[in-house]
């Protein structure tokens, strides 16, 4: 029994199959088996994360060799064992028409239902005039007090579910750092990540000295002075405007 739970946990993965490294789960690019001179054989296995904070992001690792590498087996399909009602297919069906018809009618708003503010009539200005954009760019100058921060969320959480854009940078005063993150979080329901010092300090003990924190989550927050710092400006070369 031993036996073949050992031979199952080190079967060499095939390109495609999902696997779990480092407690994070991957998906295998390619596999470059070579021999060594004792006649071991041994596999090179390239894998890109699927993980949301570190999506896109490359690993190889000597398959033989890594501990608690294993593929994750593939689930089957549920088995039925009942059926709804027709009202609840209905709905059902409801809101797949209306999600369909939101992505592609620019006439149909997905932020203002998803969010947990009130709205004002006005502040939906901004968000109609992103979605006419072929490319969102926008200088929102309101007053104090009139919610630039909501709009701003509006217009951010319409881009995600209409899946027109994958990663947000927010860029602001260091005082507003936390203030975005929690408004973002509680009124929008999206965790953004604060990228100072401290952060890269923690995300280097995790990954390695070379990892890159603008792809370590599709969300982030920096202040301007930081960016603007020296340590800002070394982790910001990467960057592809």
């Amino acid at each position: 029994m031993q036996t073949e739970k050992s031979a199952s946990y080190r079967a060499t993965p095939e390109p495609g199959q999902l696997v779990e490294v480092r407690r994070r789960q991957w998906v295998v690019v390619e596999v470059d088996a070579s021999n060594l001179s004792g006649g071991a054989l041994q596999n090179l296995v390239t894998l890109t994360s699927i993980d949301e904070d570190g999506i896109g992001e490359e690993l190889e690792v000597i398959w033989e060799i890594e501990p608690g590498a294993q593929p994750i087996e593939c689930a089957g399909l549920p088995s039925i064992s009942g059926q709804d009602d027709s009202d609840t297919l209905e709905a059902f069906l409801d809101a797949v028409r209306w999600g369909a018809a939101t992505n592609a009618d620019r006439g149909f708003l997905q932020a203002p239902f998803r969010s947990g503010v009130s709205i004002e009539d006005f502040q939906l200005d901004p968000l109609v005039r992103a979605i006419d954009m072929a490319r969102v760019n926008l200088l929102i100058a309101d007053d104090v007090g009139l919610g630039k921060t909501i709009e701003a969320g509006l217009v951010i959480q319409e881009m995600l579910l209409r899946h027109r854009a994958r990663t947000v940078l927010i860029i602001c005063p260091a005082s507003l750092q936390e203030k975005w993150r929690v408004e973002m979080l509680e009124k929008f329901g999206l965790e953004f990540r604060v990228v100072d010092t401290a952060y890269i300090k923690q995300l280097r003990r995790e990954r390695g000295i070379h990892a890159n924190p603008w792809t370590s989550h599709p969300r982030l927050i920096a202040s301007m002075d930081w960016v603007k710092s020296g340590e800002g400006l070394r982790v910001s070369a990467p960057i592809q405007i």
